[in-house]
C-alpha cells in the first residue's frame, strides 16, 4: 500500500503546483489507485483518512501519516474515521488526536472550516466538488444565485468571492448552515444586514421542497393526510444561477429526495426558479447512475417543463480524483436554460 500512496503522490505534482493558495486536496484516491475502500485527504492541517469496507490495519497509519509528510514537507495532523455501515462515522478510541487550533485549510485562496470530527459523517468540504466551485465562481458575477441543498454552503461562497449580487443558502441541518455562516464570514462575506443595509448572502433553514417550489410558482400542499404541513409562504422568484447538488436519499414532510429514481421532482423546480438566459449546476453523485442516462433525464424534463435547455456541459472532477474507467461518480452538468 505504501507504494502506490507514493506513486499516487507523485503523480499529483503538476496538480499541486497549478492549484495557487490551496492545502485542500486529495491525495490517495483508493478506489482508482490500488485500495478500494480508503481515501486520504489533506484538509489544511489535517491528514484525513477514511476508510469504508474494512478498516486500516492499525499499523499502517504511522507509516502512511510519515511517507505523506515527508513528500510534502510539512506536518500534520492525522485522523482517521472508519465509515462501514449505520451511516455513522466510528472514531477508533486508541486514535484520538489532539486537533490544532486553527482548523481551516484553503482552496484557490477561499478558506473554510475543515473539522474532521463534527456532528455529521462527511467531511465538511467535497474536494470533488472543487470544479463546480471553480466554475460557479468564474460565472456568478454580478448574478443572484440560488444554493439548494447548501450542506456547509460551499458553492455560495464560491459565489461570493465571483461577485454574486445576492447568495441564497436553503439547507434543512441547522448545524451545516452554521458552518457555512462561518465560511462565509472566514471570506469577508456580509452575512448580517439591517433594514438600511440587508446583506446579499442569506442562510435558509428550511427543507427545500417548499422553498423552491413556491419560488418556482408551483403549488404547495398545506395538507398531507391528516397532517398539517407549516411552512413560510413565499412568492414566485427567479435566480440568474441555480445549484442543485442534492443527497443520493432523503425524506421528510414534503416529500422525498431520490437521485436515482426521482431526480425530476427536484430538478423541475430547480429549473423554474432559474431566470431566462440563466444556468442552472446540477449533480448526481451516484456511481451506478450512467451519465448519458441522467443527461437524458434532464434534457426530458426541461422540455416537459417548457423551458428545454440552451446548452448542457459536463465538469469532470480535477486530476486528484483519478477513475480507471471515466466514469466518475460525481457528475456534475452546466444548463443553459
Amino acid at each position: 500500500m505504501l507504494t502506490a500512496i507514493q506513486t499516487a503522490l507523485d503523480a499529483r505534482t503538476d496538480l499541486l503546483a497549478s492549484l495557487p493558495e490551496t492545502d485542500c486536496i486529495r491525495l490517495f484516491h483508493g478506489a482508482a489507485e490500488g485500495a478500494p475502500g480508503l481515501t486520504i485527504d489533506r484538509y489544511g492541517p489535517i491528514l484525513l483518512l477514511q476508510t469504508w469496507r474494512e478498516p486500516l490495519n492499525h499499523q499502517l497509519v504511522d507509516p502512511v501519516h510519515r511517507l505523506i509528510c515527508d513528500h510534502l514537507s510539512t506536518e500534520l495532523t492525522a485522523a482517521w474515521n472508519h465509515r462501514a455501515g449505520g451511516g455513522t462515522a466510528v472514531f477508533e478510541p486508541w486514535h484520538n488526536p489532539e486537533l490544532p487550533e486553527e482548523l481551516t485549510g484553503q482552496e484557490l485562496g477561499l478558506r473554510f472550516d475543515v473539522n474532521p470530527r463534527h456532528r455529521g459523517i462527511d467531511p465538511l468540504l467535497f474536494l470533488d466538488f472543487r470544479a463546480a466551485r471553480r466554475h460557479i465562481r468564474a460565472n456568478s458575477a454580478g448574478k443572484s444565485v440560488l444554493n439548494l441543498v447548501s450542506y456547509t454552503c460551499t458553492a455560495g461562497v464560491a459565489a461570493m468571492a465571483g461577485g454574486a449580487s445576492a447568495v441564497w443558502n436553503v439547507d434543512f441541518a441547522e448545524s451545516a448552515l452554521a458552518t457555512g455562516h462561518a465560511n462565509a464570514k472566514l471570506n469577508g462575506s456580509q452575512t448580517e444586514g439591517s433594514a438600511d443595509n440587508p446583506t446579499a448572502w442569506r442562510n435558509i433553514h428550511e427543507d427545500v421542497f417548499p422553498v423552491v417550489r413556491q419560488l418556482a410558482g408551483l403549488k404547495m400542499q398545506d395538507r398531507r393526510g391528516k397532517r398539517t404541513l407549516h411552512f413560510k409562504r413565499r412568492k414566485a422568484q427567479q435566480f440568474d444561477v441555480v445549484v442543485l447538488d442534492p443527497p443520493r436519499w432523503a425524506r421528510s414532510a414534503f416529500g422525498a429526495v431520490d437521485v436515482i429514481r426521482d431526480y425530476p421532482s427536484l430538478f423541475k423546480p430547480a429549473l423554474l426558479a432559474t431566470a431566462p438566459g440563466g444556468h442552472l449546476l446540477c449533480t448526481n453523485n451516484v456511481a451506478k447512475v450512467d451519465l448519458d442516462a441522467w443527461t437524458s433525464i434532464l434534457r426530458r424534463s426541461a422540455e416537459k417543463a417548457g423551458r428545454p435547455l440552451r446548452s448542457l456541459n459536463i465538469l469532470a472532477p480535477e486530476a486528484d480524483f483519478p477513475s480507471f474507467d471515466g466514469r466518475h461518480p460525481l457528475k456534475v452538468a452546466w444548463l443553459g436554460v
